[in-house]
């Protein structure tokens, strides 16, 4: 066998080992192939190793109608296609120029991909991104004040999505091409200095690389694959004290979570607040670091608190003043109801109650009908040790602010307070009668009644 050319074998060898490493050998792939530099000698080299894999190969190439050549270098890639006997798919994606337009094309594409993968039932996606486009992302996020897994840049395998040419710089690519005497198209876009990438492309990186004495692209690519490597053993360390640390209420334990080292308690502290919806930047995670070592609250985006009090760190909605939801009446044993808006259901009946079920026992001198309504200013509980004020108790036993407000009250004819069901009873000081109140939170399943 004759020997390659110095950036073929280099070429060919990295583009081997990465699909082997994606586990693609005797696999299929699609190749997104937009008839640039890099993405034609993707194809190329593919075509090249493809028997040595067992790998079946076919080609997309996507015409994003944003300029008059993008016809043309369609075919291009049809022909070239055509040539190393691999089928291709042309899909048009019809954009519109105008603000966001990378971001858009970029959703665009993967999306078409994807469902070109999925007709064909090929096992992957290959994109053709470089160590080069690696650097360039790693700059861009850094300047905007990226974290940890932001310089982790652009992934080798994201699902379905493989990067075969992550290791090699452009210049490398290049070079390929220039040995197989291979002609490809060049996007004005990657020289158009009103986007970021091409000022980086062009104007940074060269100035970085004359300033140091040597080429960067490929440090700045191994510093991402490096800050990778990490950032997946800091997640698994943050996914093991996420779940030490929830609670079966929600929230999270707040003594726990401030034991943590501060890169796992932002980790945590960033996925409660992803997974309640709120934003999350560096400046919302200061603010929030900051509230939970001093136990106190912090406004949140989409109209959520983030809350450390009660021995728990939760995203709450803001509290609002108490809603006035109309009282549920009981009339006598054998009424029931549900306190519209809370979800709470009331009965007055015989037994003892089913599972899930809270239960208070009523004296034969009930006093006749019982309310359940929200609470209100000034209630207070009457027990063996003189009486208290529900909010204190409320307060006591830390009952989180946002459910207060939802909490029912049970009060009789007198307007006594009876029961704060699952929080204060009034103890039974008279003989008690055959019936009970039964209540029955949001979201339970009791047992013992079929209205229940």
């Amino acid at each position: 066998m004759p020997r390659l050319p110095r950036a073929t074998a280099s070429f060919l060898q990295t583009l081997e080992e990465a699909f082997r490493s994606a586990g693609l050998t005797h696999s299929s792939v699609l190749l997104a192939v937009s008839g640039g530099g890099d993405s034609t000698a993707l194809l190329l080299g593919t075509a090249l190793v493809r028997e040595r894999l067992g790998l079946t190969v076919e080609v997309a190439t996507l015409d994003h109608g944003l300029r008059p050549e993008s016809v043309d270098e369609v075919r291009a890639v049809e022909r070239l296609a055509a040539q190393k006997d691999l089928v291709c798919h042309v899909r048009p994606l019809r954009l519109k120029p105008g603000p966001g337009v990378e971001a858009r094309a970029r959703e665009a594409r993967y999306a078409t991909l994807e469902v070109i993968r999925a007709e064909r039932a090929l096992a992957a996606i290959a994109t053709a991104h470089t160590a080069s486009d690696q650097a360039e992302t790693l700059l861009m996020r850094l300047a905007r004040g990226t974290s940890l897994r932001g310089a982790t840049g652009i992934m080798p395998t994201r699902g379905k999505v493989v990067r075969p040419l992550l290791g090699l710089p452009r210049e490398v690519v290049e070079a390929f091409l220039q040995e197989q005497g291979r002609a490809f198209a060049r996007d004005p876009m990657n020289a158009d200095p009103r986007y970021l990438r091409a000022r980086i492309r062009h104007g940074v990186l060269p100035a970085f690389s004359e300033a140091v004495g040597y080429p960067v692209t490929e440090r700045l690519a191994s510093f991402a694959r490096w800050a990778a490597e990490d950032d997946a053993l800091l997640q698994a360390w943050a996914q093991t004290a996420w779940d030490r640390l929830r609670c079966a209420g929600g929230g999270l334990d707040a003594v726990g979570l401030r034991a943590l080292e501060l890169p796992l308690r932002r980790r945590v502290l960033a996925r409660l607040l992803a997974e309640a919806g709120a934003g999350v930047d560096a400046a919302t995670l200061g603010r929030v670091l900051g509230a939970v070592a001093r136990g106190r609250s912090t406004t949140l985006t989409q109209g959520l608190q983030l809350r450390a009090s009660g021995g728990l760190v939760r995203c709450v909605r803001a509290v609002d003043p108490v809603p006035a939801f109309e009282p549920l009446y009981l009339a006598g044993p054998g009424a029931s109801g549900t306190l519209k808006g809370t979800g709470w259901h009331f009965e007055a009946r015989e037994g003892a109650g089913g599972s899930g079920v809270l239960v208070l026992r009523l004296p034969e001198e009930t006093c006749w009908p019982l309310t359940v309504r929200l609470r209100r200013p000034g209630d207070r509980l009457h027990g063996k040790g003189g009486s208290r004020k529900l909010q204190d108790v409320f307060v006591d036993l830390r009952v989180p602010a946002e459910r207060r407000n939802l909490q029912p009250v049970v009060v009789d004819a007198r307007g006594e307070v009876l029961w704060v069901p699952g929080v204060w009873m009034a103890p039974l000081e008279k003989v008690a009668s055959r019936h009970s109140l039964w209540a029955l939170p949001p979201g339970s399943s009791g047992g013992g009644g079929a209205s229940l």
